[in-house]
């Protein structure tokens, strides 16, 4: 496996792991579980942009770090992601790069309150994509 997908790997994990944990928050409604201290989580946990149409932000996150895992995974079995999965890895990170990019200025200039775990899963998101630029740079 080559570095880069191994950082893109491990970086996936770590923001399935945190998007279960942020969806355990949400649907708990449990103010500890925020880590007190370190920052505001469950306000903005809680704020009206934590959701699309009732479903929780932190699901769609999980569900896009999980894909990334079987892309990643897939390339040694599938010779489709093996042609295509940096290309998709590329453009599934953007727009996740691109989303949390407007959370985060949410975050900042609407909620007017930080999220540490939402923070960790935009690193998470900006190393994958960060990783899928040397990938497909390597290709080219």
């Amino acid at each position: 496996m080559k570095k880069t997908t191994l950082i893109a790997l491990i970086a996936a994990i770590i923001g399935a792991i945190n998007a279960i944990y942020l969806s355990w928050i949400k649907f708990s409604h449990n103010e500890t579980l925020c880590a007190p201290g370190l920052g505001d989580c469950f306000t903005v946990n809680t704020s009206r942009y934590s959701e699309i149409y009732g479903i929780p932000i932190a699901i769609f996150g999980l569900a896009a770090f999980l894909f990334i895992i079987v892309i990643l995974l897939g390339e040694s079995r599938c010779s489709f992601l093996q042609e295509n999965g940096s290309l998709i890895l590329f453009g599934v990170s953007l727009i996740g790069v691109l989303y949390s990019a407007y959370l985060s200025y949410l975050e900042a200039y609407v909620i007017l309150a930080w999220c540490p775990f939402c923070v960790l899963s935009a690193i998470m998101i900006l190393t994958i994509f960060i990783t899928s630029i040397f990938r497909l740079k390597e290709e080219f």
